[in-house]
């Protein structure tokens, strides 16, 4: 299934990337590999992992501590944050009513 990232999803991602990159060279591109693989699986298997709220679903990356939360849509499953899983809990639900108008 295709995997659209929000705007602001994307940013996180490579705010994370060149955190990790500036603290261990190398480390950077380690997460992105865990993204990555995490993306491949929830579009394999996108109702496999747990609800995290109404119609949005989370991964927990292995080895970092953030996780990928999305929701499936008709065509394509909408990633709406790689989130920290120690910062602003539920930031990133304003995202969701954004999405939808």
């Amino acid at each position: 299934m295709k995997v659209i990232f929000d705007e602001l999803a994307k940013r996180e991602l490579e705010d994370a990337f060149e955190y990790y990159e500036c603290e261990v060279p190398g480390l950077g591109e380690q997460f992105r590999h865990e993204i990555r693989y995490g993306i491949r699986r929830i579009a394999q298997y996108p109702l496999a992992w747990t609800p995290e709220a109404p119609e949005i679903r989370r991964y927990l990356i292995h080895k970092f501590p953030y996780k990928i939360l999305y929701s499936i849509e008709t065509d394509y499953i909408f990633v709406i944050a790689i989130a920290h899983c120690h910062r602003k809990p539920e930031y990133w639900i304003d995202r969701i009513f954004e999405n939808q108008s």
